[in-house]
């Protein structure tokens, strides 16, 4: 199949060990992530809550707008701003990232 048939955004459950850790702090550990790959971005990894330490970062003022899947909150980590998104209410296709965090910084193993 070439690209113009493909569909632009891909969803794969990753089974993989993924952290994230900013300045030596764990704030991600999951093996429950969606990856998500979007045709000419890096693919992103969409974590669970439950395996976020939510209580460490803070709600951002910064709001986005996709038109593919919807609008995004970002949060903070300490002085670090925007480290993370999430989108709360997605577009119907792409429910399943519903809440879950998604970091510039993630790393898989």
């Amino acid at each position: 199949m070439d690209d113009a048939t493909e569909p632009r955004i891909k969803l794969h459950p990753n089974s993989r060990r993924v952290q994230v850790a900013i300045d030596g702090t764990l704030l991600a550990d999951t093996t429950r992530a969606i990856e998500l790959r979007e045709r000419g971005y890096p693919p992103r990894q969409y974590i669970p809550r439950d395996d976020v330490r939510m209580e460490l970062l803070t709600p951002s003022e910064t709001v986005t707008h996709c038109p593919l899947k919807g609008d995004a909150s970002y949060f903070s980590f300490g002085e670090r701003k925007d480290v993370a998104w999430s989108y709360e209410r997605p577009l119907e296709e792409l429910k399943d990232i519903a809440e879950r965090v998604v970091f510039y910084e993630a790393e898989c193993e």
